[in-house]
């Protein structure tokens, strides 16, 4: 029988929660909004509360009898070609943890991209798997790393024949994509399954005009964020998994394991109707974004000194196989001055808040909600960011390493030099010692330094000068970098 995806089974549930009026002694202690701080009330609204109920002996039965979850995640895998679909209401944080530790575990081993997000790196650290780095794509002209290659995860199996599987992430937060369809296949060559971390592609299955989608590319289990490029609320998050390589209840076990025991209705609401507003109304949703996008990034590149970067600077041999357009990468190298001084500028001037922004680079985020409106307002900042330019150029320069100077040994386990004895010692200080924490630029989130790698001049140049310029460094214990927390020496 064919799946109507008229239907959304958690909000029908709400529907009927608060049709039946149900009454709870049970958490959440707010009581449907009765006990909560009116101040809170008037600035979140009573909806917020109505929606926040429990999901089984609340939004379902004790013994969840009414399947309202698990008919949710039915049509969600059915609406994006997916054998099975998990909710999560951690994030793709959670999630992708929950797929590592179920492909592989403690004392073994996986290949990863070592673009990968610091929730790959905690995953590492909490299991104790050994990391088999792969190289990203390198641009080293505009200093931007690109999902690795098919051929790169080739030589790492043949290296390290041994691993349990792999993973990739793709798309980039710079909308960069690899390309999948091979990587798939070369992990099954060798009967192993392939992660994709997907958090940025929420939206590829319902458009073919965006890069191909992990499920339809043949990877195993992909992990995608519906609060980034979907409709649902921050923490939203689904996992997917097809094929026999990875057993659905030893996922479903994994993600029990980490996930909290009092998962939030309201982001099951926001999963689920996403989808059936996807599955109904996504082609011309993302028709119209993706026009959208083609607009304002010809308006965009018009404005002296920005660039924005396109498939053109992206894909090609030793580059990205795909291309978002989505997130509108601009270079502003022309400019004189930093991401970091571009997005504090527009922030303060016009209440704009960027995607993300690097050492040359700001990039906004465009979605199925924007329309002509806001993206005017962006482009009037824009324009303001050109005409105050030399405001703005005696920003401190970043040190950018090389991409070979960028990569450190490997010298600890992740696990082993996290949870090791440690000791903080002044920055100058720092070269040659083994780091004892991650120190990710944020965003996007991609760590310079892992638990376990050997600190060099290069790496902690980029990052002290990275400070001072105003890099984010939100997970250092010393987030000024004045002192790095490292394995202390017997």
């Amino acid at each position: 029988m064919p799946a109507n995806h008229d239907e959304a089974p958690v909000l029908e549930a709400l529907a009927r929660y608060h049709e039946a009026d149900e009454l709870a002694f049970t958490p959440p202690g707010h009581k449907q909004a009765r006990g909560a701080d009116p101040r809170a009330r008037a600035v979140l609204g009573d909806a917020v509360y109505f929606g926040d109920v429990l999901a089984s002996g609340g939004l379902d039965d004790r013994l969840t009898r009414g399947r309202v979850l698990e008919r949710a995640e039915e049509l969600m895998a059915d609406a994006v070609h997916a054998e099975h679909t998990f909710f999560s209401t951690c994030g793709s944080s959670l999630s992708v943890k929950a797929a590592m530790l179920t492909v592989t575990g403690p004392g073994r081993s996986l290949l990863i991209g070592r673009d990968a997000h610091k929730s790959v790196v905690a995953g590492l650290i909490l299991s104790g798997v050994r990391p088999l780095w792969v190289e990203p794509e390198w641009d080293t002209e505009r200093h931007l790393a690109h999902p690795p290659s098919a051929a790169a995860y080739e030589k790492g199996f043949a290296e390290h024949p041994d691993a349990d599987g792999a993973l990739v992430t793709s798309p980039t937060p710079y909308g960069t994509a690899a390309d999948l369809r091979a990587i798939a296949d070369v992990c099954h060559r060798r009967g192993t399954p392939l992660i994709v971390d997907e958090a940025w592609g929420a939206h590829l299955p319902f458009h073919d005009a965006l890069p191909t989608w992990a499920m339809d590319a043949g990877a195993d289990i992909c992990v995608t964020s519906i609060h980034k490029m979907g409709s649902g609320l921050e923490q939203g998050s689904v996992f997917h998994l097809q094929g026999d390589h990875v057993d659905p209840a030893e996922l479903a076990s994994r993600a029990d394991l980490l996930g909290t025991t009092s998962p939030s209705v309201l982001l099951y609401a926001g999963i689920d109707a996403w989808r059936r507003q996807m599955v109904r109304h996504g082609h011309a949703l993302l028709g119209h974004a993706l026009e959208l996008a083609e607009r304002t990034r010809a308006e965009i590149e018009r404005i002296p000194g920005i660039h924005v970067n396109d498939a053109r600077d992206f894909c090609g041999p030793g580059l990205a196989d795909d291309f978002d357009p989505l997130p509108v990468v601009m270079d502003i190298g022309a400019l004189g001055t930093t991401g970091y001084r571009a997005a504090d500028r527009i922030r303060e001037h016009h209440r704009i808040d960027l995607h993300l922004f690097d050492h040359r680079r700001i990039s906004a985020q465009l979605t199925h909600a924007d329309d002509d409106r806001t993206t005017a307002r962006l482009l009037t900042a824009l324009r303001d960011l050109a005409d105050h330019a030399d405001d703005l150029r005696d920003a401190p320069r970043v040190d950018v390493p090389s991409p070979a100077s960028l990569r450190l040994e490997q010298a600890v386990l992740p696990r082993d030099a996290y949870f090791g004895r440690h000791t903080d010692v002044p920055v100058a200080e720092a070269e040659g010692r083994v780091a004892g924490e991650m120190i990710t630029p944020y965003p996007p989130g991609i760590p310079a330094v892992l638990p376990g790698e050997r600190l060099t001049g290069p790496v902690l140049r980029y990052l002290t000068t990275g400070v001072a310029a105003g890099m984010n460094l939100p997970d250092a214990a010393d987030s000024g970098l004045t002192t790095v927390r490292v394995m202390a020496e017997d």
